[in-house]
C-alpha cells in the first residue's frame, strides 16, 4: 500500500497505523523558529517528505531527568509515559495527522485538531493516549501538533517586546500556526479546511480557549472542544499582561547569569530550564502560560467572552469528578455553553465524566476521560472492561459526530441536550448509563478539599 500524498508543500509519504484501513503522517513539520522568534509556516520541502516517525518535542523538566526515579512524577509516568521513548529539542514544531488511507483529496472529511495539556510546561502530540486517535475509523481526520513549552514557549521580556513589537504566547503562535498549516494542506489527506474543530484538555484547553477569544482564529475553526480547563473564571485561567511577568523573566536571567538577550538566548536549554524551575520555587504562581500581548490576546477573556468576541462556533466542554479544582472547572464549562445560548450563539454542550477507571482507586483523575475520547484503551495498562469499551465508543462517536455536523447527537446515542435557559442538565459519561442528569457541586467541593488530586 502506497501512502504518498501531494500536499501543496510537496510530496508526502506516511505508513500505517494499529488502526486498518488508517494512514499516518507523522513528524511533519510546519514551522521554524529560533529561540523566542514568532514561528515561520513551512511552504515547500524538496523530494519526498518521509513521515513515518514522531518528531522531537519541546524541552520541558522531565528531558533532563529519569521520570521513574522521582516519586511526584510516578502516576502520570506510568499511566503515559512507561516503556516510551520521546526525543526533545528546541527544534520542536512537528504534527501528526491520521485519515483514512482512501480519503482522496478533497473529500471534504471532518478535521479533529488537538493540542495537549501538561500545564504549558510538559507533554507532546504522540503520548500514549494520543497514539493513533480511533476518528479516522469513523470518518474524521485527526491531528496531534507539539509546540513550545516552559520558558521556550512563554517569557515574557522587554527586550523581545522591543525587538518584535509584543512578547510572550510563542507556544500559542506555535499552535495558530499549525491550524494555518493544517487549514491550507488538509485537503491533501482528504481533511475539509471548512470543517477543522480545534479539542484541547487542560493547558490544551485553556489554549483553545484562548485561540477562540482571539481575533486572529476567525474563520479558522467550525468547532471546539475543552475538557477541564474551558471557560473563564476569576479564579482560574486568568490571563495577565505581559509587562506584569517582565520582574518574574528577569529573576529567571539573572539567575542564569545572563546580563543580556543575546547570552539568554545562547545559553543551553537545560540551564535556562534549571533557571526557570530554582526562581519557580521561589516564586510560585503559573508564570509560563498566555499573556495579554495586544495582538493574539488583546484582552482579558472574561471581558472579550462578555462583549461576545469569541468564536461563533458550538462548543462541546466537560470536566471530571476528581479533577484538578473539579467544581470549578465543572462550573467553567457549564458557564461558557449557558454564555453562548444567552448570547444567541450556536448550540453548545457540556459533559461530566465520573468513571472510576479500573486498576486503582484514584476514580476519574484529571486526563482519565483522554483514553476513552480518542478510543486508544488497547495502549492503557488498566483491565478494561465491556462497560469501559462501550464508553470509550460513545464518546468517540459523539466526538465524531460533532466534528462533522457541530452537534454530537445521532447514530442510535443517547440524547445529548445544549445548554440553554431551563437546561442546565450535563451528559453524564461514566460509571451508570450515559445520560443527562446533574451534578452535586457540594460533592465536588468536598473532593477538592479532602483528596489530593493525581497526576500533572
Amino acid at each position: 500500500m502506497s501512502y504518498e500524498r501531494t500536499t501543496p508543500c510537496g510530496q508526502i509519504a506516511g505508513c500505517g497505523c494499529q488502526w486498518p484501513g488508517v494512514a499516518a503522517y507523522k513528524g511533519i513539520r510546519y514551522a521554524t523558529a529560533g529561540r523566542w522568534e514568532y514561528p515561520r509556516p513551512v511552504t515547500h520541502w524538496d523530494g519526498v517528505y518521509q513521515a513515518t516517525a514522531y518528531g522531537a518535542a519541546c524541552f520541558q523538566p522531565r528531558s533532563f531527568y529519569d521520570e521513574a526515579q522521582v516519586p511526584e512524577k510516578a502516576f502520570y509516568y506510568h499511566e503515559f509515559r512507561e516503556g516510551e521513548h520521546y526525543d526533545y529539542s528546541e527544534d520542536c514544531l512537528f504534527l501528526n495527522i491520521w485519515t483514512p488511507e482512501n480519503a482522496a483529496p478533497g473529500a471534504k472529511l471532518p478535521v479533529l485538531f488537538y493540542i495537549h495539556g501538561g500545564g504549558f510546561t510538559g507533554g507532546c502530540g504522540n503520548e500514549k493516549h494520543f497514539d493513533g486517535p480511533a476518528w479516522p475509523t469513523k470518518g474524521v481526520v485527526a491531528v496531534t501538533i507539539n509546540y513550545r513549552l516552559g520558558p521556550l514557549g512563554f517569557a515574557c521580556l522587554p527586550e523581545l517586546s522591543a525587538e518584535a513589537g509584543h512578547t510572550g504566547n510563542y507556544g500559542l503562535y506555535d499552535q495558530l500556526c499549525a491550524l494555518q498549516w493544517v487549514h491550507d494542506n488538509i485537503e491533501a489527506f482528504g481533511g475539509d479546511p471548512a470543517r477543522i474543530t480545534v479539542m484541547g484538555q487542560s493547558a490544551g484547553a485553556m489554549s483553545v480557549q484562548q485561540l477562540c477569544l482571539s481575533p486572529l482564529v476567525k474563520d479558522l475553526i467550525a468547532g471546539a472542544v475543552m475538557s477541564s480547563g474551558g471557560g473563564v473564571s476569576a479564579h482560574f485561567g486568568s490571563v495577565a499582561p505581559a509587562p506584569e511577568r517582565y520582574v518574574f523573566w528577569q529573576s529567571v536571567a539573572r539567575r542564569a547569569g545572563c546580563g543580556s538577550l543575546a547570552a539568554l538566548r545562547a545559553l543551553p536549554a537545560a540551564d535556562l530550564l534549571a533557571a526557570w524551575q530554582a526562581v519557580q520555587k521561589l516564586t510560585g504562581g503559573m508564570n509560563c502560560a498566555p499573556v495579554i500581548d495586544g495582538q493574539l490576546i488583546p484582552r482579558d477573556g472574561a471581558l472579550a467572552a462578555r462583549r461576545g468576541d469569541q468564536c461563533a462556533v458550538p462548543y462541546l466542554m466537560g470536566s471530571t469528578s476528581e479533577d484538578i479544582v473539579p467544581p470549578i472547572v465543572h462550573k467553567m464549562a457549564k458557564g461558557w455553553c449557558r454564555l453562548q445560548a444567552d448570547q444567541g450563539r450556536p448550540a453548545s454542550y457540556a459533559w461530566f465524566f465520573d468513571r472510576r477507571l479500573p486498576g486503582d482507586e484514584n476514580g476519574a483523575w484529571h486526563s482519565s476521560d483522554l483514553w476513552y475520547w480518542f478510543g486508544t484503551l488497547d495502549h492503557c495498562w488498566r483491565p478494561m472492561t465491556a462497560h469501559d469499551r462501550l464508553l470509550s465508543e460513545q464518546m468517540v462517536q459523539y466526538l465524531c459526530n460533532f466534528a462533522a455536523t457541530g452537534n454530537p447527537n445521532g447514530g442510535g446515542l443517547p440524547r445529548w441536550e445544549a445548554v440553554r435557559k431551563g437546561q442546565s442538565r450535563v451528559l453524564r459519561l461514566g460509571e451508570g448509563e450515559t445520560r443527562m442528569g446533574g451534578v452535586n457541586t457540594a460533592k465536588l467541593t468536598h473532593t477538592m478539599l479532602t483528596n489530593k488530586a493525581v497526576g500533572e
